[in-house]
């Protein structure tokens, strides 16, 4: 049996290289033999695993840090990875060194407790750090990070249902696309898909915002109210719901299409589907579907469609799905 021991340099090298690799594959023109070559480092060593998982909790963290005023050329998503590169440098040894960590803790910028939670085949229930509890959908991906001021969730794809504890001094934050949903205690539901968002309340108020830019704090909502808005959105679209909404019977593994045009359902679908459906034109979109149906299963309903619908399946020049009308005769 090999001995899996390390000098303190060999460990320092290791963290070294993962931070590296971690920057190196958030950056755009990270190619398929840097990725190629990255698999093989991460499985020469059980320890190579564990420091780069080690940094991707960092870089998710980093997303929440305030930045300097004088990181402020180039757009939006180039400020966030150049702040992010540089606060792996930085949240090393403020998360190794319990000193640094509390300092770090008293000015905002390190939380105390961190989780990265996913669902993958079936739905999970979990317990935040906070006693809060998120009952994550098929193929859900969060993080939840407690810090001084707030408690932040990052919803990175997927939809989860909240039970939020209650502590008025210290807000629960979800953000999703580039929008956030504030709360201090409440029950609610949150679906993203690309850079669309919803959001279902069930008991208590939130404050839903479309950007998370704008200083206000956004619309509120009440128990029976919804939520809709895309990233750029200059303020969230507003509806009337009911307590057994569509929206909430993924709980129970169900998706209810409720006489839906299929340019609305195919988000609800699409978001099952490793490859997504496409529209053809507009006036497929037009058609419309009802029906409920398994969310482990929503591959019987792609095929179905040309059952329930006149329109047929093929697929488009990038190889995806794509749904069109059948001609009218």
């Amino acid at each position: 049996m090999s001995d899996t021991r390390h000098a303190p340099a060999q460990y320092d090298a290791i963290t070294e290289a993962a931070a590296q690799w971690c920057m190196r594959l958030h950056e755009p023109d990270c190619t398929n033999q840097e990725r190629e070559a990255f698999a093989v480092w991460l499985h020469a060593d059980p320890l190579h695993a564990i420091e780069y998982e080690a940094m991707l909790d960092i870089w998710d963290i980093s997303e929440h840090l305030p930045r300097p005023a004088q990181i402020t050329a180039g757009p939006e998503k180039q400020r966030r990875s150049t702040w992010q590169r540089l606060s792996i440098a930085a949240a090393i040894p403020l998360i190794a060194v319990p000193l640094a960590a509390y300092g770090g803790w008293q000015l905002g910028w390190v939380p105390s407790a961190y989780q990265r939670l996913e669902a993958g085949n079936s739905v999970k229930t979990v317990t935040l750090a906070d006693g809060s509890q998120a009952e994550l959908n098929l193929g859900t991906q969060l993080t939840f990070s407690n810090y001084k001021d707030q408690r932040r969730v990052s919803l990175k794809n997927g939809e989860a249902f909240f039970k939020v504890s209650h502590d008025a001094s210290h807000p629960f934050v979800v953000q999703a696309a580039e929008g956030r949903i504030r709360v201090t205690g409440t029950q609610f539901n949150v679906w993203m898909y690309e850079d669309q968002v919803r959001v279902t309340l069930v008991e208590g108020s939130v404050l839903v915002t479309s950007n998370k830019n704008l200083k206000s704090d956004g619309l509120r909502l009440e128990p029976g109210m919804q939520a809709r808005y895309k990233a750029g959105d200059y303020a969230p679209q507003i509806s009337q719901t009911y307590t057994n909404a569509p929206e909430l019977a993924w709980r129970d593994g169900k998706l209810v299409l409720d006489n839906l045009p299929l340019a609305d359902a195919l988000p609800l679908i699409n978001r099952y589907l490793g490859t997504p459906l496409v529209l053809a034109d507009n006036a497929t979109g037009k058609l419309r579907i009802g029906g409920v149906f398994n969310t482990r299963d929503i591959n019987q309903l792609v095929n179905s469609l040309p059952k329930v619908l006149p329109v047929y399946l093929s697929l488009g020049q990038d190889g995806k799905p794509l749904i069109s009308s059948l001609p009218r005769g």
